[in-house]
């Protein structure tokens, strides 16, 4: 299978709850590659890239997120495939 690269944006209290360092943990675990940062209006965006089955596993987590996060929304789109070395938290 190829490998693909897909944007998330994730919204509701994910902020100052450690949701980019477990998403980090989560997407090295899938053997995902990207990156997760904070937004100005207060949600997280991830970009994430690597088998699609791994990117559905990963999407479904960002639904749930770490204990103290409280998920409203997760909008997904595709994007194409860029390299990555590793996953990281900006």
């Amino acid at each position: 299978m190829s490998k693909e690269c897909r944007q998330f944006k994730i919204v509701g209290q994910v902020q100052n709850v450690f949701y980019r360092r477990a998403t980090q943990q989560k997407a090295l675990a899938l053997n995902l590659t990207g990156r997760a940062f904070n937004l100005g209006d207060g949600s997280v965006e991830v970009i994430a890239c690597g088998e699609p089955e791994a990117l559905d596993l990963l999407e479904e987590w960002l639904w749930e997120g770490p204990p103290r996060a409280k998920v409203e929304d997760v909008s997904s789109i595709r994007g194409p495939y860029q390299t990555f070395t590793d996953f990281l938290v900006t």
